[in-house]
């Protein structure tokens, strides 16, 4: 590679820094890390390597690597009230993976969502549930609802008799109904598995559900989402044998990871220990815009589902563009606009490249300051474009609606630029 190469390279990621300071961040999978875990992820620790558990490495040099995983397993277990906790999954997919690779067999059956209904592609054939060669049976869903229908769902369970019953969406409006099934899992003698990616930073704040208390053993997760944390993934269980947390440490390394990411690892400690602070009004405030957002696109005439919901419990609204022109065409007017979402499979959908819906996040609007009357405004710029208003003329309205949130909240480092890193270098 030439130095023109490398110059390249780094003109590109400037000018993507650039552009997301000027744009409204609306992926419901993605948030901004806090200056602090920003900053352990370019420390020494991206340079070095560990394999193992804390104390029990294969390589030297670990010493205070150890000292801060102890550290983000002690706040995970604090701060999600879990028996059981492992920083180490290099992503939620891998978590996901590990858990697959620790109880379930090739053949065996897993109940799960359809990626219709909002499911995450790991729960897919062509995901790692076909990977590992799983049987997988989704649940029967309501579409009114946007949930599991509870009585199709207990009959399901008890036909099937899954080995591991696993929920969790990638579009996550409600909680799960898992204090209505907490009596088939016992009969059944099923593991109870959710994949919280989506909404574990709400989890952390008190909002949405408490799947650890409501019959869940083993919760995997991203942690970069309502968690406003690195790409990074964890594991948290409750009421699970020494035996089985041992299978899942086995099933993280050496089954799906080798070194995990120490730099990753780190960040995602600092972010465990601002979310220990800082969760509960985030969580509230998050879930509070999502709703506003809802209610907002709506009243001018953008249909958004479950509005006798109330749109959402979660981070997260689900909009039916099909009367617009779809998913793919309103998401590409969008970021045309300098407004970043993406387009999603809704319920009644068979085509993922061409699907009906959006999917909006308020989650990273939150992190920088946004509540309830900006989300009225960013409404106002969605239905706009969506509507047939040349995207570049809105696209100057939102520019400068942006400069008035580029700073951090909910963090050590609040106030702090969002965007200030990318002026670091000369």
């Amino acid at each position: 590679m030439t130095l023109d190469d490398a110059k390249y390279i780094r003109e590109q990621v400037m000018n993507h820094n650039k552009w997301f300071e000027e744009s409204i961040p609306m992926i419901a999978s993605e948030n901004l890390m806090s200056p602090l875990a920003k900053e352990v992820m370019i420390s020494d620790f991206a340079d070095r390597y560990a394999e193992g558990l804390p104390g029990k490495r294969y390589y030297q040099g670990n010493i205070f690597v150890d000292k801060v995983e102890i550290k983000a397993t002690e706040i995970a277990k604090n701060l999600f009230k879990a028996d059981f906790a492992d920083v180490r999954p290099i992503s939620g997919t891998v978590a996901n993976m590990a858990v697959l690779f620790a109880f379930a067999q090739p053949g065996d059956v897993i109940t799960t969502c359809a990626l219709a209904q909002g499911a995450h592609i790991s729960t897919c054939e062509f995901g790692a549930f076909g990977q590992r060669a799983v049987k997988s049976v989704n649940y029967p869903f309501s579409e009114e609802d946007m949930n599991i229908d509870v009585d199709g769902t207990i009959k399901l369970l008890k036909e099937v008799k899954p080995k591991v019953a696993q929920f969790g969406l990638s579009v996550f409006l409600f909680p799960p109904p898992l204090k209505e099934l907490q009596d088939t899992f016992n009969e059944i003698g099923c593991l109870v598995w959710e994949d919280c990616a989506h909404v574990l930073g709400l989890i952390a704040g008190g909002q949405f559900h408490d799947p650890l208390r409501e019959g869940v053993n083993i919760v995997s997760s991203s942690t970069h989402k309502t968690f406003p944390g690195p790409n990074h993934g964890m594991l948290l269980g409750a009421n699970l044998t020494e035996e089985q947390e041992k299978e899942l440490q086995k099933a993280v390394f050496p089954g799906v990871t080798s070194s995990h990411h120490l730099h990753a690892m780190a960040s995602l400690a600092v972010t465990l220990a601002e979310m220990e602070v800082f969760a509960k009004e985030y969580a509230a405030q998050t879930c509070k815009n999502a709703r506003q957002l809802g209610e907002s696109l709506y009243e001018l005439g953008i249909p958004v589902l479950c509005p006798d919901l109330g749109f959402t419990r979660s981070h997260a609204i689900a909009v039916d563009v099909s009367e617009f022109g779809g998913g793919k065409d309103c998401a590409k007017w969008l970021e045309d606009a300098n407004i970043i979402c993406n387009k999603n499979m809704l319920p009644r959908d068979t085509s993922a490249v061409r699907p009906s819906g959006l999917r909006l996040g308020a989650q990273e609007m939150t992190r920088l300051g946004m509540k309830e009357s900006e989300m009225k405004e960013v409404a106002g710029f969605i239905a706009r474009v969506v509507k047939g208003e040349d995207p570049a003329k809105v696209k100057e309205d939102v520019k400068a609606f942006k400069k008035q949130f580029d700073t951090i909240k909910f963090c050590f480092n609040e106030g702090e630029k969002a965007y200030a890193y990318h002026k670091l270098v000369p």
